[in-house]
């Protein structure tokens, strides 16, 4: 079990399999894009099998979520996938993706053993699309929406965030394309994780923000806290259900104290919280041949030591080193 002091326990591990990506977000990196992990740096496939293994089979993870970067970026993924899948007891099995890949691949993923998947799109304008990651995508990335749903890695979950002067106006209109299309959307307010270290609290569009906006042309009622559990995102019915829409307020509503999580890096460290500074180094315990136990114990003292929140509201708050996309968002 992965438990920290305040009692919570950790039962979701996110992976990060690559740190490159093939879009250049504004929130999430320079256009230049960023110095990628070497090669040796990375974890292999078995590393990442045996690990999740570990986490699963001795630790009490149940859901395992892949991450990048862009994790459709990695070779071999749908061999990782299958793999996981055929632990004993299986984990449930989700994938964070820009979607660019998707109509590729979703369902070969789906065969292999993938649950569902979370796509990134921020926008309905392929205007404003290209100015936001700095690439002329977005028909691929609605392509592969529709390939996922078509695989049946459902519920599709859309993931948008809210940029001020540039798609700060869309809300009401994403809402309604994802009912249309049978997506589950989901805001994620802006967080503090852009390697250019340009966000300003004071800048972003809240999650009051969106849901006022939200309520210009839809009815919406809150499921309740009982149904969230230690979801991130509140939900609301809209217009009476069954369709539901998200909201995940990391910086003005924190969920901390529910929080569920632990974190494994593209290069074998162990995050206990996507803004922390510290992260505990599995890759060495596994270069050097320790078993499994070992391994198991090292990460259960990693957990053991998580904060209580991640101080997104304490003045001397600083902004994780690594950007979102070497972390696993």
């Amino acid at each position: 079990m992965l438990i920290d002091t305040y009692g919570r326990v950790a039962t979701d591990l996110r992976v990060s399999l690559t740190d490159r990506c093939n879009l250049r977000c504004t929130y999430c990196m320079p256009e230049e894009g960023l110095q990628w992990l070497a090669k040796p740096d990375l974890l292999t496939d078995d590393e990442i099998v045996r690990l999740i293994g570990i986490a699963v089979t001795s630790l009490g993870v149940e859901e395992v979520r892949f991450t990048g970067g862009e994790p459709l970026l990695r070779p071999g993924l749908a061999g990782i996938v299958e793999r996981v899948a055929a632990l004993e007891p299986r984990p449930q099995m989700s994938l964070t993706t820009n979607g660019i890949g998707l109509g590729r691949t979703a369902a070969a993923l789906k065969a292999a053993g993938l649950d569902r998947v979370n796509v990134s799109l921020d926008t309905l304008r392929p205007d404003v699309f290209k100015t936001l990651t700095r690439r002329d995508r977005h028909k691929d990335v609605i392509e592969g929406l529709h390939a996922a749903r078509d695989a049946g890695l459902t519920p599709v979950k859309v993931n948008s965030v809210l940029m001020p002067g540039l798609n700060d106006d869309e809300a009401p209109e994403l809402l309604a394309w994802a009912v249309e299309h049978d997506y589950e959307l989901r805001f994620i307010e802006q967080m503090p994780l852009d390697a250019q270290h340009g966000w300003k609290r004071d800048g972003m569009i809240t999650a009051g923000d969106i849901l006022a906006s939200l309520r210009t042309r839809f009815e919406l009622t809150p499921e309740g806290e009982e149904k969230r559990g230690s979801a991130p995102a509140e939900r609301w019915l809209v217009d009476g259900g069954p369709h539901v829409v998200g909201v995940i307020a990391s910086v003005t509503r924190p969920f901390c104290a529910a929080c569920d999580r632990t974190r494994l890096t593209a290069d074998g460290q162990i995050r206990t919280c996507l803004f922390a500074q510290e992260e505990t180094d599995l890759r060495a315990a596994l270069r050097s041949g320790a078993p499994d136990e070992e391994i198991a114990r090292i990460w259960r003292l990693a957990m053991w030591g998580k904060k209580a929140g991640a101080g997104l509201d304490d003045p001397s708050f600083v902004q994780p080193d690594r950007p979102m996309s070497a972390i696993g968002g």
